[in-house]
């Protein structure tokens, strides 16, 4: 067994994940990623290890002890369009199949909510056959990242692996509140995740775009005309919903009638995304997007977050370079593992590869926990009795589902 720790980062972006092993003490050996903007944002926070790939490279990638990596996940997110036949979505398969290939003593996977009932399970299955049968024994989980301490409620799937050996899925560090089903991963002694406020304290404050500022991203563009009437209205933790329907965005009103046509009751009306909101001080943010520029208003000021807030929310240091347009630095920044989140998984995981635990033959679905919350959508009941069905006995172990 390799005794160092090292890790390749897969689908790296602008290293969110790599900077959060290296705060736990892995060290980088490579890092893949096709996009410009992610790799120059690489290469500037990490260093040269990045290499510029296309998506269906066969990689000829270095020995390591680790592979970690979130596939692009914009196929299956509920906060874009949701295409089965998106061709980045089988880059789930391609993250399975390489590990199998490589088999590295363990792999950390990080995706959207959505991964698990888009295509009816389809990209669950993709993932988890090739490394089952490969030998690694896994936990795949629906957590919040609040949890772990990163201060917005950001729900996603987390997969941990071991070639032949149990890992550890850690449990979480923070207690939190202000999102459904957050409260249920509360027990006593944690401590309490940062609000949106605290989170955004050490920041100076930012500089409209015409002047410029001396902290990177850290600008906005005035409000005006409804924008501006909708910003000065809106109290709070209250959304599109709650303004006047003259002042709806057209897409918002569209949406709307849709469900009021398709018979949705009043108070669940709208769907998800709410339009544009404003956040609160006193409770974690909401899950910060490629969209939060446009989304999201600041809780006591009638303007939008700033990317360098965002960025903040994410867990980014505040001299974290991003590259890039606007929209692409923003794409980064809400597409990315947020550290915080990346170091409490390598922490966890470094102590099991140095307590060097004993191994055990065959793969297996350890454990699976599906939602945060106390009840399942019927998508994701569908989803969860196949994956039951298909790996709840193998190696003789029946694997563990959580509602």
């Amino acid at each position: 067994m390799r005794s160092d720790l090292t890790f390749i980062d897969l689908f790296a972006g602008a290293g969110g994940i790599s900077l959060g092993f290296r705060r736990a003490g892995f060290t980088p050996i490579a890092a893949y990623e096709n996009w410009e903007p992610a790799v120059q944002s690489y290469r500037l926070n990490h260093g040269d290890h990045m290499h510029q790939v296309s998506i269906d490279a066969e990689l000829d990638a270095p020995s390591a002890r680790v592979i970690v990596g979130g596939p692009p996940c914009q196929g299956f997110s509920s906060a874009g369009m949701r295409r089965p036949g998106d061709a980045r979505n089988t880059l789930v398969g391609e993250f399975g199949r390489l590990i199998a290939r490589l088999k590295p003593d363990a792999f950390v996977f990080e995706n959207v909510e959505g991964f698990l009932t888009s295509a009816d399970g389809l990209f669950v299955f993709e993932l988890l056959e090739p490394l089952i049968e490969a030998g690694y024994r896994i936990h795949l989980r629906k957590i919040n990242a609040a949890n772990y301490g990163v201060p917005q409620h950001r729900k996603r799937v987390v997969g941990i692996g071991g070639l032949g050996w149990d890992p550890t899925f850690p449990e979480p560090t923070h207690s939190t509140f202000g999102a459904p089903g957050a409260h249920r991963a509360n027990r006593g002694g944690l401590l309490p995740t940062q609000t949106l406020g605290e989170a955004l304290s050490a920041l100076p404050p930012p500089s409209a775009k015409v002047a410029g500022g001396k902290t990177a991203d850290h600008t906005y563009q005035p409000l005006s005309g409804d924008d501006l009437k909708r910003a000065q209205l809106l109290l709070p933790g209250q959304w599109m919903r709650d303004l006047p329907e003259e002042l709806w965005h057209e897409s918002y009103r569209r949406r709307a009638f849709r469900r009021v046509m398709d018979g949705t009751p009043t108070e669940k009306r709208g769907g998800a995304p709410a339009g544009i909101r404003r956040l609160s001080f006193d409770e974690p943010s909401k899950a910060i997007t490629g969209g939060a520029l446009r989304d999201f208003i600041h809780p006591s000021e009638p303007r939008m977050l700033t990317m360098r807030e965002c960025a903040v929310l994410q867990t980014f240091p505040i001299d974290f370079k991003f590259c890039g347009s606007e929209s692409e630095k923003i794409q980064l920044i809400g597409n990315a593992v947020p550290p915080v989140l990346a170091e409490a998984l390598a922490k966890s995981l470094r102590q099991d590869l140095l307590a060097r635990k004993s191994r055990k033959s065959g793969g297996a679905l350890l454990s699976f926990r599906p939602t945060c919350a106390s009840a399942m959508s019927p998508a994701l009941e569908r989803v969860t009795q196949q994956i039951e069905d298909r790996f709840g006995n193998l190696s003789g172990q029946q694997a563990l589902v959580f509602a």
